[in-house]
C-alpha cells in the first residue's frame, strides 16, 4: 500500500465545504484533477450508497469509475473506496482552523509498486482536486432541487 496526503485550508465554514462535498450536482463540477469533467449515474451520497461516473479527460478519453461511500460522518468525514483499478480508499476529512475548514485529503492505493510508477501524477492532481474544491466552495451555489410534478 501506499499513501499520499494533503491538505488545504479553505475560507469557509465546514458546513460550507460538506455542501460542496455532499452535493452531487456541485461534487461533478469540482472533482477531478483540472480540466476533467464528470457524468454522473448515480451518486447515493450515503453509507453504502454507490457512486458510478464516467470522468472525461481533457483529450476526450473517458474513465469510468465505481465507487462506494463507506463512511460519512456529521459533516466532517467522507470515506470513499474507488472499486476499479487503481483500488484505493480516499478520506476527506473537516477540521476547523482559523476563520475557515483545513481539508484534509488521504489516498490509499492498495498496490504500491503502481502508486510509486504514477506518484508524479497522483500528488498534483491531488492538489488540482483541492483547487476545484476551493472555488465550488467560494461559488457556493448549491443545486436546486429537481421540480415535483
Amino acid at each position: 500500500m501506499s499513501t499520499f496526503k494533503t491538505s488545504r485550508e479553505i475560507d469557509a465554514s465546514s458546513d460550507d465545504v460538506f455542501a460542496a462535498i455532499s452535493d452531487p450536482a456541485r461534487l461533478a463540477r469540482w472533482w477531478g484533477p483540472a480540466g476533467f469533467t464528470n457524468t454522473f449515474k448515480v451518486c447515493e451520497f450515503r453509507p453504502g450508497g454507490k457512486w458510478s461516473f464516467i470522468m472525461h479527460g481533457p483529450d476526450g478519453t473517458n474513465y469510468p469509475n465505481e465507487n462506494t461511500f463507506v463512511e460519512i460522518g456529521a459533516a466532517r468525514k467522507v470515506v470513499i473506496r474507488h472499486l476499479f483499478e487503481p483500488k484505493f480508499d480516499l478520506t476527506i476529512e473537516l477540521s476547523s482552523a482559523g476563520t475557515g475548514t483545513l481539508v484534509h485529503w488521504t489516498q490509499i492505493l492498495e498496490d504500491a509498486d503502481f502508486a510509486r510508477r504514477v506518484a508524479a501524477i497522483i500528488t498534483p492532481a491531488n492538489e488540482q482536486n483541492l483547487d476545484r474544491l476551493t472555488a465550488e466552495v467560494a461559488r457556493g451555489r448549491p443545486s436546486s432541487p429537481a421540480p415535483r410534478s
